[in-house]
């Protein structure tokens, strides 16, 4: 049995996969500033009060724990996972890794030191359209991959104030320029191009309009160049006033091509040449007319009832699985700095007219000599 303390209101996203899996984890101990989440996490995961806790050392020191879920403000992911690895704890973060370079650098030391479990909370690679698509990339239904796209458009005006007052999310997020929440549009994108990785970026903005005195750009267009010469191209936009699309992918292949929907009855759809039907590509299907080629564990729904379609049952089992057999997951603190580094790289990118700016190879044992920034 895997006991798992949560820091952060945002980590009750996962109890619900948890309780499902009651012979694999069990939730010990809840963290938060806020009296009211201690409250919920005593009625709703029956927790004692000393199993509730408001300062994150305590939690580590004193409870009975061997991981831990994050899921405070992002300023705060890197501190509360290292102190959380150096006590010997396992770790699943939630987006972005870091808000620094230098963060990023102390985090992989610090998962290579320690020899325990990191994982990243990229829920959205784990949505089960996301996980169809990358499966029917896999069985070449598209071809060659060679070009991507993803958008995250989600109006986060009205996040800005917390209980009347300024709110984290004005300075860490919409405080920055650039793309500074990439990995919800990058991750799933990403998982097509197997093996592959970012080797450069350039961001363009097209220069702030917002009334609300945000610093960050409207909108911030990241062109991301592959090791390989592919193309990516990711929207990060939070303030323009348009509904909510945060799950907007498209993949481009030599054989054909995938779009997820855009609104007012859209639906997900790929267009693809086949040895029966060469030409077509030239006409869209439902996505859904390739159900059977889900994975096997989606079929079971046992997720059904997590959140993001599925997605946070499905990271948690990959996250417990990661711990009982001590391999590193997928996800892991290397794939977390390479899409958080998209975010903090663009940031110097677009304000230097769209720099490009070079992706440092992150992989273990990184030499100290490539742990910079190339300008």
């Amino acid at each position: 049995m895997i006991k798992v303390g949560i820091v952060g209101a945002r980590g009750f996203s996962v109890v619900g996969a948890m309780k499902a899996m009651p012979n694999d984890v069990e939730i010990t101990a809840m963290c938060d500033l806020d009296e009211t989440c201690l409250e919920r996490a005593k009625n709703e995961l029956n927790l004692a009060d000393n199993q509730c806790f408001r300062i994150y050392d305590d939690m580590i020191e004193k409870a009975d724990i061997d991981a831990v879920v994050i899921s405070t403000p992002m300023q705060c992911h890197v501190p509360q996972a290292i102190t959380a690895l150096q006590a010997g704890k396992h770790v699943m973060c939630e987006v972005t890794a870091a808000v620094s370079m230098d963060e990023l650098w102390w985090l992989i030391e610090n998962v290579e030191k320690s020899g325990k479990i990191y994982m990243y909370a990229e829920n959205y690679c784990y949505m089960p359209s996301v996980q169809l698509v990358r499966q029917l990339v896999k069985k070449g239904f598209f071809g060659e991959i060679y070009y991507g796209e993803g958008e995250y458009t989600h109006d986060c005006t009205s996040l800005r104030n917390w209980h009347g007052k300024t709110g984290w999310r004005t300075y860490w997020q919409m405080g920055t320029r650039g793309a500074f929440y990439p990995t919800h549009s990058l991750g799933p994108v990403m998982q097509c191009f197997e093996g592959d990785r970012i080797a450069s970026i350039a961001c363009f903005s097209s220069g702030n309009h917002n009334p609300y005195g945000l610093r960050n750009d409207d909108v911030s267009q990241v062109m991301c160049q592959l090791a390989s010469g592919k193309l990516v191209k990711i929207r990060v936009d939070t303030i323009s006033p348009r509904p909510h699309n945060m799950t907007y992918y498209q993949i481009q292949g030599t054989k054909g091509c995938y779009e997820a929907p855009r609104g007012l009855g859209d639906v997900a759809k790929i267009a693809v040449a086949t040895d029966d039907n060469p030409g077509g590509y030239n006409e869209w299907r439902p996505l859904s007319d390739f159900n059977d080629f889900l994975p096997e564990r989606y079929k079971s729904g046992a997720g059904a009832n997590a959140g993001h379609g599925g997605g946070d049952y499905y990271i948690v089992a990959d996250f417990i699985e990661a711990i009982k057999s001590g391999v590193q997951p997928e996800l892991d603190v290397y794939k977390a700095a390479e899409w958080t580094s998209v975010a903090l790289l663009s940031q110097l990118s677009v304000t230097n007219g769209g720099r490009i700016m070079e992706v440092p190879n992150f992989r273990k044992n990184m030499p100290w000599e490539e742990k910079i920034i190339k300008l």
